[in-house]
């Protein structure tokens, strides 16, 4: 009976392997497309691109934009659709309080009518589901909300344009490798064995302090945001927020520092994921459209985040040190190894299994813009968790699946917002540009912010460096800020009374967020020859359009002495 359990799992496997292949390989669109704009090589008739626009040299932003929308009135249903998610996200909170609400009342209802699985005469029945909570659980999944508004996206367009023109929008003219990519490479990061070695390496750091509370505190907030750049992002955040809270957490601590510990923590995780291109949202999104590369980031990106990151560590070791020092004469209750669940045991791995998970995270890396090649390997991931089953604990897709959810989303609603994003990016200077992609993200995903300006045609590297260092620098002033923040509050907010305070987290994010924001801005890049990184150049503050005969620069964002 067993070895038909695990067929019907291989079965499954192989069968939502295969469908993300068949994705993968479509994502290109067909080999033969009637385009809508051959020139553009566009095949829906939809969204009208920028340059079929008329010139706008002398037209305020006002008399731009209204143009367009005159030109095409989808634009601006397209955009109210795409605003109503934005507002959907900070309504999430709203939904799954009563989606509890719901569930508590279905829970009561079925105790009085006997539908509980005790009450069936079954051995394996489950308890009656209410599809009202479940519903309205979903609707709080801010992770789904962009997905979910692709309907209304259908139906706009399907009634201005045709259903036709939609189904060539999403599989023709869109590409969701990175999506795909962000579920495989999530999934496998998130193994068992690739998060034991990540929490061992931690420790080794943490003994050069003895180990006590402040060195797992330093080693946790610096050692883990930079891992991030080759886990992920989100593998990052959950392993750094399980181990502060097993390691930190569970002293008696103040709320200042419970609440400046985990803005600093977002903060960090933010930008530690730039010295890479596959790991952070927002530069993955942005990465394969403006040819940006490891080396790029590296230069141009990541080592400013980790001198960032280490002076935000040592001004809050500096605010808090008493406390911090403090903690070394605490007692915890310490664990309970005899309660230990499966997934929690201590058991150790052996180095040849986390050797081949590595390699498998490190082929899913090297041929990220090649879906068809990291999606078998994927398949051959999974067959290998099932041969060594003892040593791992249970893939989990749901975050994973929800997060590439999330971007196939904005990949599909950000398609539509060209039209206003582009005027509104040219016009502005680097710097300005740099400050508002910072505040932005604080009411939306930086991934979002990011790909919005990747919609834009010619635009220049100054302008690239600013739209994502200040999305990056943002991505911890909330909750939705940046994709990972999620998981992490939902792994901490048992220590907070009542639940995480947006207030509070925004305050303990503020000065890391200012530091990064700084060096971000001020630092040169350490090499010429690459595409992106400051400039120390007086230009003007309109130069945003890159024009192709043009030679490449190292441009970013203007500082002028």
């Amino acid at each position: 009976m067993n070895s038909i359990f695990k067929f019907k799992g291989l079965l499954i496997v192989l069968i939502t392997a295969v469908s993300m292949l068949s994705l993968a390989h479509g994502a290109g669109g067909p080999a033969k497309v009637d385009y809508a704009y051959p020139d553009k090589k566009q095949a829906a008739k939809f969204p009208v691109p920028n340059s079929y626009y008329e010139a706008s040299e002398d037209k305020s932003m006002g008399e731009i934009l209204m143009s367009r929308i005159q030109k095409d009135p989808f634009n601006l249903v397209a955009t109210i659709i795409f605003f109503l998610a934005i507002f959907h996200t900070f309504a999430a909170a709203k939904f799954n309080n009563m989606a509890h609400k719901f569930e508590l009342e279905h829970r009561a209802k079925i105790a009085k009518e006997g539908r509980r699985a005790e009450d069936k005469p079954h051995h394996d029945a489950k308890d009656d589901v209410s599809f009202k909570a479940s519903l309205f659980h979903f609707l709080g999944e801010i992770e789904a909300i962009f997905g979910i508004w692709v309907i209304a996206l259908a139906g706009a367009a399907s009634y201005f344009y045709s259903w036709a023109d939609f189904k060539k929008y999403v599989s023709v003219d869109k590409y969701f490798a990175e999506p795909i990519f962000v579920v495989i490479i999530m999934a496998i990061a998130a193994s068992r064995p690739v998060l034991k070695f990540s929490e061992q390496l931690m420790a080794q750091v943490a003994k050069l302090g003895k180990s006590t509370p402040l060195a797992w505190w330093l080693s946790v907030l610096t050692v883990a945001p930079v891992l991030g750049s080759f886990i992920t992002e989100p593998a990052a955040m959950t392993i750094a927020a399980l181990l502060l809270s097993k390691k930190f957490y569970a002293f008696d601590i103040s709320n200042k520092l419970k609440y400046a510990t985990l803005g600093l923590l977002f903060v960090n995780i933010s930008v530690g994921g730039t010295l890479t291109h596959f790991a952070a949202p927002p530069v993955l999104m942005v990465a394969g459209t403006w040819d940006w590369n490891m080396v790029d980031l590296l230069l141009n990106f990541g080592w400013k985040s980790v001198i960032g990151i280490i002076v935000s560590n040592a001004i809050y070791v500096m605010i808090f040190s008493k406390e911090l020092k403090g903690l070394a004469a605490q007692k915890t209750a310490g664990s309970d190894t005899e309660n230990l669940s499966w997934e929690d045991r201590e058991e150790p791995i052996p180095a040849w299994v986390t050797i081949v998970h590595l390699f498998f995270l490190a082929w899913t890396v090297m041929n990220v813009h090649d879906p068809v090649l990291f999606v078998l390997g994927f398949l051959f991931f999974l067959a290998f968790v099932t041969a060594t089953n003892h040593h791992q604990n249970r893939i989990a897709l749901k975050t994973p699946l929800l997060v590439g959810f999330f971007l196939a989303g904005l990949v599909i609603h950000g398609g539509c917002q060209g039209w206003w994003i582009d005027p509104i990016i040219r016009s502005l200077s680097d710097g300005t540009l740099m400050v508002g992609a910072t505040i932005l993200t604080a009411f939306n995903d930086n991934a979002a912010i990011t790909y919005l300006a990747s919609q834009v045609q010619g635009i220049s590297d100054g302008a690239k460096y600013a739209v994502v260092a200040g999305a990056v620098a943002g991505g911890g002033l909330t909750v939705i800020a940046n994709a990972p923040n999620p998981a992490g509050q939902s792994i901490l907010s048992k220590h907070f009374k009542d639940g995480v305070s947006p207030l509070g987290l925004l305050l303990g994010a503020l000065i890391p967020t200012v530091v990064v924001f700084v060096f971000l801005l001020l630092l040169p890049s350490l090499s010429p020859h690459h595409k992106v990184g400051p400039s120390y150049k007086k230009d003007k503050p309109k130069q945003h359009v890159q024009h192709e005969s043009a030679p490449v620069k190292t441009v970013g964002v203007q500082v002028n002495h």
